[in-house]
């Protein structure tokens, strides 16, 4: 009887581990309702572990706007995870590498614009990319 009830509370400490685990990788993600590379990049990060929770919104520029997004790192659609902002065609290691590092100084990641070969932009051209991570002030550096 012993091991049963150990054997459950294990069992049941795994499960509460799991449900953690995939609470803190489940990211929101604000997109066009008219744009099939945002849907292909919720796949990627689907295809990663993530949870994704797609919020249709016909005026991303008030998303943005509410977000504080910086002028110049704006893309096609902004994401937020763990009260960090993802913007455009960030690569899932990424944001797994932010998640780990959890840095309080920075507000966000961007790819901007729609890189070519960036997650849901893959294509027979692959443009190099980086991905820039900001403050709340809009100073902004290469995080990888």
């Amino acid at each position: 009887m012993k091991f049963y009830i150990i054997g459950f509370l294990l069992f049941f400490n795994l499960l509460s581990c799991n449900k953690a685990e995939s609470a803190l990788k489940t990211i929101t993600v604000y997109r066009s309702p008219h744009c099939g590379c945002c849907k292909k990049w919720e796949s990627h990060l689907e295809a990663n572990g993530f949870k994704v929770r797609s919020e249709v919104v016909n005026d991303l520029s008030s998303v943005k706007e509410i977000q504080a997004v910086p002028p110049k790192l704006k893309s096609c659609h902004t994401a937020v995870i763990n009260g960090y902002l993802i913007e455009g065609h960030v690569p899932a290691d990424a944001i797994e590498k932010l998640l780990k590092e959890a840095p309080k100084d920075i507000l966000g990641l961007s790819v901007p614009g729609m890189p070519m070969g960036s997650p849901g932009m893959e294509g027979a051209v692959n443009e190099k990319f980086d991905v820039i991570s900001f403050d709340a002030s809009g100073k902004d550096r290469v995080f990888q």
